[in-house]
């Protein structure tokens, strides 16, 4: 199984990195952008073979070490 997990800061907090990548994306002529928000990707390979269980691990190891749960949100795919 592979997990997906992709983390971005929530929409009420200040992204400086995002807005300095939109930034520059302006600079170099392309219009039309009005936000743009940075975050990670990851993905994890697992040997479990029990979907549920496996999410509820990796859900917590989101909450507890991979995300920020005060200013980040997380979105967690097992395939």
């Amino acid at each position: 199984m592979k997990a997906k997990i992709v983390i971005t800061p929530k929409k009420a907090v200040v992204d400086p990195q995002g807005k300095t990548v939109r930034n520059a994306l302006e600079q170099m002529g392309h219009q039309g952008i009005k936000a743009v928000h940075v975050g990670k990707y990851l993905e994890i390979e697992l040997d479990s073979a029990d979907k549920e269980s496996a999410r509820r691990q990796l859900d917590e190891a989101c909450h507890r070490f991979l995300s920020n749960p005060v200013i980040e949100d997380y979105k967690l795919e097992i395939e």
